[in-house]
């Protein structure tokens, strides 16, 4: 088994078979990474691997197309995109919660 640590959930550690992938963890453990499509289209799952990204597969086409080369170099990734290896830390930024309902949401978004 290896070890994620969710890095911008608290430090929360899960523990997943080798080969796993990135996202599927996060959701079946609680480990909080924002998601939409779940398949590489919306961007919305980018994180950022902090240690062992060697533990990491291989980046694919549909990161190339929502991350930046320089981005990629810094170690983010599509975490649906993303299968794991072996032992690593990845962080994310935080999204804020919307309120669903309301004008003011609407008005927010830019939506109305």
């Amino acid at each position: 088994m290896i070890q994620i640590t969710f890095l911008t959930n608290q430090g929360k550690v899960a523990t997943a078979p080798e080969n796993s992938n990135l996202l599927r963890v996060s959701l079946r453990e609680q480990g909080g990474i924002p998601f939409k499509c779940g398949g590489g289209l919306c961007g919305t799952c980018k994180c950022r691997i902090e240690s062992g990204r060697e533990h990491t597969d291989d980046i694919k086409a549909k990161e190339r197309k929502l991350i930046s080369a320089d981005e990629l170099e810094e170690g983010y990734r599509l975490a649906c995109q993303t299968f794991v290896q072996g032992d690593i830390a990845v962080s994310w930024e935080p999204r804020t919660p919307a309120r669903s309902g309301s004008a003011t949401a609407a008005a927010e978004s830019g939506a109305g």
